[in-house]
């Protein structure tokens, strides 16, 4: 949350200059702490945030979804443990019937989570703040990497995981990357590794390299 606030307050008192590179590397970058966010979001719906003080865990999950433009966590909660028990399965509110079109499944899903008083609080946010910030500042390092974030999380996090036919016996309906800690790491928090956060979902996402490494050892994958 606190890389996430400090490269935003950063980002938005530059001056914009398009023919730099790092200003495309600062857009990437914030996309990825926006990433984060949701991950510290979804690691509090499991307890693992802050284990053994449940106001203080779920304080925090929502903090940080409500910091991922205003995602309402007490929405949140609730249908990812849905996910959890029903995953890949009709009642699955992340799922679309293993439709392979990744634009149709990615509304689905965007209409089960976004909610219209959402857009209105990033609305008025955004009109508060053009007031006192440069509007393309705002836009490109606030607003575009949400949006990049949100196709990252729902394409390594969901579509790529739950997509398709599962293979007999797979009880958890859901399949991993390759071993590679380094693009699991920096594609999705290590959520490539989505059997095993199925397998364990209280693994904390900066453990579950661990889960991959366990169950290649053990031959499982």
């Amino acid at each position: 949350m606190a890389c996430w606030a400090g490269l935003l307050v950063f980002s938005l008192s530059l001056e914009i200059d398009y023919r730099n590179p790092l200003t495309y590397v600062l857009v990437i970058l914030q996309a990825h702490l926006y990433t984060g966010l949701f991950i510290t979001a979804h690691d509090a719906m499991h307890g693992v945030v802050a284990p053994g003080n449940t106001k203080l865990n779920h304080a925090l999950g929502r903090i940080s979804s409500t910091l991922f433009m205003f995602n309402d966590y007490s929405i949140l909660l609730p249908k990812h443990h849905e996910h959890h028990r029903f995953v890949a399965s009709e009642d699955d509110p992340d799922y679309h019937g293993g439709n392979p079109n990744f634009f149709l499944w990615f509304f689905k899903f965007a209409w089960e989570y976004v909610r219209i008083k959402q857009i209105l609080f990033a609305a008025i946010s955004y009109n508060l703040l053009k007031l006192v910030l440069p509007m393309e500042n705002l836009i490109l390092f606030w607003i575009v990497p949400s949006f990049l974030s949100m196709m990252q999380l729902f394409y390594f996090g969901t579509y790529l995981p739950h997509r398709g036919e599962h293979e007999a016996g797979n009880r958890h309906r859901s399949r991993s990357q390759k071993v590679n800690h380094l693009w699991a790491f920096i594609s999705c928090y290590f959520f490539g590794y989505h059997y095993e956060h199925h397998e364990s979902p209280a693994t904390p996402w900066w453990l579950l390299w661990h889960r991959k490494e366990e169950r290649t050892a053990q031959g499982l994958i």
